[in-house]
């Protein structure tokens, strides 16, 4: 079911809320990936401008924010050295 939720959220780019731990969490969801049997989901939160991870078994209570759409902001390198 969460897989499910964070798909439609991130080919969507609705923003997502969710209770992770004690804390309330709202992300742009990036992508879910699996590490060591262990699902995540990554995102940016909008107050930052760094990309997070968040274990799938942490996130209870998810919401999908229907009038929050998102650009994916991705960090650009110099190529110059």
């Amino acid at each position: 079911m969460k897989s499910m939720i964070f798909s439609d959220a991130i080919k969507n780019r609705n923003s997502i809320k969710f209770l992770y731990g004690l804390d309330h969490i709202n992300l742009d969801p990036y992508f879910t990936t699996e590490e060591g049997g262990k699902k995540y989901i990554y995102g940016r939160t909008p107050s930052s401008v760094s990309i997070r991870k968040y274990e799938y078994s942490k996130i209870v209570n998810i919401k999908i924010i229907e009038d929050r759409k998102f650009s994916p902001i991705i960090p650009i390198m110099s190529l110059a050295s």
